[in-house]
């Protein structure tokens, strides 16, 4: 199978949905604090059943259910952090389980562990170093199960990226960073080019760009995170739906017509992110041609 960076030089690769809205289509409830990784614990079998859902709709990449795991959050569950770090490696499990295909362990942000929506502020008030302290752990428990890739996605700023790259350091799994962004700022602020310029001289990065975003922000998103980075793209937007007043609204600008866009810009690994379920990975993996 030869490994990650290798596929993805030779060619694009089709990433997963959203794992929590196909959790939730099938009748889980993700309300805790947890999110979609309570169900680490409490159904296991849900979260293989997600993955599979999506591998056999095109994926060729399944990201895991660690986006909200962490050894604080867990512990505000009465979970030590033994049995923390043998969740956090379960979710790795989980998707190698579900199907041939890469396995990309979610390294969400400090944020996300807030379950206030700081994800898509930033600007926590912690230093660097914190921020490195807060990661770096629940990094080596995911490296320790053996994915193909770690997804650092939904980071809102540069600060915090800059934090976890340090905390990557001497890691051996390729990375991808992926920053949550509104329109050409992140989502803290920050010129999005400046964002990804940080990963151009990360050698562990093999592609850097957007997730969690409107699909109108990831289509120019992409020429800048190639032309900033040198490196291949990662892209993962929303449905284009979006959040008010506790409920989803608008219309789906999600197509498999945008596609053939960013694969000219210089994306390589492609796929959705929140609202975009197995019929929209279906659609972007027959215009990939997978």
């Amino acid at each position: 199978m030869g490994s990650f960076a290798e596929a993805l030089a030779a060619g694009p690769l089709v990433l997963d949905g959203g794992l929590s809205n196909q959790l939730a289509d099938a009748g889980h409830d993700l309300s805790d604090e947890l999110w979609s990784a309570r169900l680490l614990a409490d159904d296991p079998s849900a979260i293989t059943a997600a993955h599979r859902a999506y591998f056999a709709a095109g994926a060729q990449v399944a990201i895991t259910s660690s986006y909200q795991a962490s050894f604080e959050g867990f512990a505000r569950r009465g979970v030590g952090r033994e049995q923390a770090a043998a969740l956090l490696g379960r979710s790795v499990e989980l998707a190698r389980a579900a199907g041939p295909g890469w396995v990309a362990a979610s390294v969400g942000p400090y944020g996300a562990v807030l379950a206030d929506g700081s994800e898509y502020r930033g600007r926590y008030g912690l230093t660097e170093g914190q921020l490195v302290d807060f990661h770096r752990p629940r990094i080596e428990a995911l490296v320790a199960a053996g994915p193909d890739v770690l997804a650092v996605e939904t980071i809102p700023d540069t600060d915090e990226a800059a934090a976890v790259l340090r905390a990557l350091e001497g890691v051996e799994v390729p990375v991808w960073l992926s920053f949550s962004i509104a329109g050409d700022r992140t989502r803290a602020g920050q010129p999005i080019a400046e964002a990804f310029a940080l990963a151009a001289d990360a050698p562990g990065v093999v592609a850097v760009g957007v997730n969690c975003c409107s699909p109108e922000d990831a289509d120019a998103a992409v020429r800048v995170a190639a032309r900033a980075s040198g490196k291949p793209v990662v892209v993962y937007p929303n449905s284009g739906e979006s959040w008010e007043d506790r409920a989803w609204q608008g219309q789906p600008t999600f197509r498999p017509e945008r596609v053939a866009g960013w694969l000219a810009d210089g994306a390589r690994l492609v796929g959705g992110c929140c609202r975009v379920g197995p019929g929209q990975i279906l659609a972007l993996a027959e215009a990939v041609g997978n």
